[in-house]
Formats: structure tokens, C-alpha cells, sequence
């Protein structure tokens, strides 16, 4: 067997290998919300999640509060509950929503 064609052959069983575990993995995508966000806006986020988990990967959501909304961070939680609401069709929970710093974050995986 010729040397050349057997490491043709093993770089060519590599990038099928590459190929076929790169289809597997999940891709973590953001998603920023502000506490104060209109409707269309909120419906157009939620379609943009609903597309990012149909395609399999995980859903960071963000929620920052900006000045006096950090004192109501009860606002925050019935947004997160929402939008959990909206996509419990298709999405579990990873992570609840947990409130950090200005911030409160959860992440939202696709059901099986």
C-alpha cells in the first residue's frame, strides 16, 4: 500500500469524524431583555428563542435591570416566568431565573 494514499485515507476518516461530532454539539446562544420591553418586541425575542431551540442549541436569557428597576427585581421574575411560560411547549429549565448583580440570568435547554 502506497504511503501517501493511507494518510489521504486518514485524514479523510478525520474529517468525517470532525463532521459528524460537530452535528452533535449545542451551541449556547444570548438573548438580552430589558425589565421595560414592549410587546412586539418581547414576541419577536421569543420567536428568535423558539428558532434557536428548534434548532437544538441552549438559550441564555438576560434580563437587565438599569437605575431604580434593581429595586424591583419582582418585575424581572414575572418576566423570566413569562417567557418560561411561552416556551414550556418546547424548552425545560437548565438553570432558574437567579438574580446577579444587575442582572438576572437563566438558561433554557431543548425538551427531548
Amino acid at each position: 500500500m502506497d504511503y501517501g494514499k493511507y494518510k489521504f485515507e486518514q485524514k479523510k476518516k478525520e474529517k468525517e469524524a470532525k463532521k459528524k461530532q460537530r452535528a452533535k454539539m449545542q451551541n449556547v446562544k444570548e438573548i438580552k431583555f430589558r425589565v421595560k420591553i414592549e410587546d412586539h418586541d418581547y414576541r419577536t425575542k421569543v420567536k428568535h428563542i423558539r428558532e434557536f431551540i428548534e434548532d437544538g442549541d441552549k438559550v441564555k436569557v438576560w434580563i437587565w435591570f438599569r437605575g431604580r428597576e434593581n429595586v424591583h427585581p419582582e418585575i424581572g421574575e414575572r418576566l423570566a416566568h413569562r417567557i418560561i411560560e411561552d416556551l414550556s411547549d418546547i424548552a425545560k429549565v437548565e438553570k432558574p431565573p437567579k438574580k446577579e448583580g444587575r442582572n438576572m440570568i437563566f438558561t433554557l435547554v431543548p425538551k427531548q
